[in-house]
């Protein structure tokens, strides 16, 4: 995040005018806008939020999220809509301990009375492995070295 006013989504906008009204209730728009919202919900620990936007066919009981890894990064590489229905494919970079890695998901959603839902997701997770002199992960802009490395 560049900017403690911009969204932890990567929409570039300000989380006040992109991903708060969706965790005050408002209904998201697209399947895209209800993900990011939840990514947003992951990186800020709303576990309430990321249940009641579950669809309640697949919503487990509970959500503990104690255990997450700090999520630093969101890259959205598709999302699309059919009416009720519709997908966002995405890559989700985060940092656990020292490690760096990923979770990338192609999920599906439903839309019902106007609300979309999170059904279900087909993961994969591996390990990144910046370089000294790559741009870190952490979404900050400085080389790695100088960033996530010092300290």
């Amino acid at each position: 995040m560049t900017s403690a006013a911009d969204c932890p989504c990567g929409s570039g906008i300000s989380y006040t005018g992109c991903c708060q009204p969706l965790h005050q209730g408002l209904a998201a728009a697209s399947p895209e806008a209800l993900m990011r919202s939840r990514y947003t919900a992951f990186y800020q620990g709303l576990a309430d939020y990321l249940l009641k936007t579950w669809h309640s066919s697949t919503r487990p009981v509970s959500l503990d999220l104690n255990n997450s890894p700090q999520w630093t990064t969101l890259q959205v590489l598709s999302s699309s809509d059919n009416g009720a229905s519709g997908q966002v494919h995405f890559r989700a970079i985060y940092r656990a301990g020292k490690e760096w890695g990923y979770l990338e998901e192609q999920s599906d959603f439903l839309r019902e009375e106007g609300h979309w839902y999170y059904l279900s997701g087909n993961t994969s997770e591996g390990q990144l492995k910046p370089g000294r002199n790559d741009p870190c992960l952490c979404g900050s802009g400085r080389k790695h070295k100088n960033c996530c490395l010092a300290g």
